[in-house]
């Protein structure tokens, strides 16, 4: 996956740079939120027109949008949090995978990351392919859609 040496070292700076991610994307969705729940909040004046009240309406809408998504990314912290990330040779949960060349982290789905020059990419633990792997080791080989794959390593 890397050329770091010490497999803990690397698995934890692959789990940091996942959870460091989903905060980010916590931190971005909370923006959103606020700003629109601001903007949909009418000042204390007494009259109001039309568009005051539409344009306050809209905010509303979008404010409740982005509120999906907030809760969303706090759930996969509140995940990636509660799951064990130590070393295994097992595909479960908390582990990172390699097959394909390509690494996956098993816990929850994200966009893809860089860590030390490798890509990774979080997967669920309801994914097709995590239940296709479920429980494999190194060198197992298992079928997602027609193709098989070798799982060439685990951390």
């Amino acid at each position: 996956m890397t050329v770091q040496a010490d497999p803990a070292a690397r698995k934890k700076a692959i789990i940091d740079r996942l959870m460091s991610l989903e905060e980010q994307e916590l931190a971005t969705a909370q923006a959103h939120y606020d700003a629109f729940l601001k903007d949909s909040q009418l000042d204390d004046r007494e009259g109001h027109d039309k568009d005051d009240i539409a344009a306050s309406r809209e905010n509303a809408d979008l404010a409740a949008a982005f509120d999906a998504p907030l809760q969303a990314h706090h759930a996969k912290i509140d995940v990636i949090e509660n799951t064990d990330f130590g070393l295994t040779d097992t595909v479960q949960p908390g582990a990172v995978v390699k097959f394909n060349n390509r690494c996956f982290v098993v816990c929850v789905s994200t966009t893809r990351f860089d860590v030390d020059g490798t890509t990774y990419m979080g997967i669920s633990t309801q994914s097709p392919i995590y239940l296709a792997m479920s429980g494999l080791q190194e060198g197992d080989v298992f079928t997602h859609n027609g193709t098989e794959f070798e799982v060439e390593e685990i951390l």
